[in-house]
């Protein structure tokens, strides 16, 4: 479970979140990974809804969120599209799912703050249908040494002061989970991580 604490650092940038929506540099990252979500979708970590405008396919969506007021935006993004969508306030961590419930899981820049990352790729695994899909959009280690040097140095700043882990492999983190991993490309000087997975039943 986040402490109120780690909670709160999230509240506080709700603002910046909302201002995105006219200005994502990490747009064309998410419409060419998440147009691929279909079916009944589970999106951990769903801020304030930036990755809707790239959905194409979709029934229903369920997503998942610990802030409040993440949520509270999210869900009024949400009126602006066609699919139907359920608003969780909790933590990806702590909620619970029936097995086999969704065709795709979504999480996109959510993987910086989670406690156990991998437990919670393996609960992916269980509640991902089969043949389903997860799309992971996730920041972590670049590809250089010196680079990850500075990242490691300010972990425990910018965790301190945003909730936010800098030194995370994604790829590793995905490949030790029970998900069998499709594609991975790297952009920005390796740092955005783009990982298609498939559940292994």
């Amino acid at each position: 479970m986040k402490t109120e604490e780690h909670i709160k650092k999230f509240d506080k940038q709700v603002d910046v979140y909302v201002r995105m929506r006219d200005n994502d540099k990490f747009s064309k990252y998410r419409r060419k990974l998440f147009h691929k979500a279909d079916g009944d979708v589970l999106e951990v970590g769903v801020g304030t809804g930036l990755n809707f405008p790239h959905y194409k396919e979709i029934k229903k969506l369920t997503a998942v969120d610990f802030s409040e007021p993440m949520i509270a935006e999210a869900e009024k993004e949400a009126g602006k599209y066609r699919f139907s969508a359920e608003f969780i306030r909790g933590d990806a961590e702590s909620v619970e799912f029936e097995e086999n419930s969704f065709d795709t899981i979504v999480s996109s820049l959510s993987f910086c703050s989670y406690n156990n990352p991998v437990e919670l790729l393996n609960k992916f695994n269980l509640w991902c249908k089969e043949g389903g899909q997860i799309l992971l959009l996730e920041h972590g280690l670049v590809k250089f040494k010196v680079l990850q040097v500075l990242q490691r140095a300010i972990d425990p700043l910018t965790m301190r002061m945003i909730g936010c882990h800098q030194n995370r492999d994604i790829e590793k983190l995905a490949a030790s989970s029970n998900l069998e991993i499709i594609k991975v490309e790297r952009h920005v000087i390796g740092a955005l991580y783009l990982i298609q997975a498939k559940p292994v039943k």
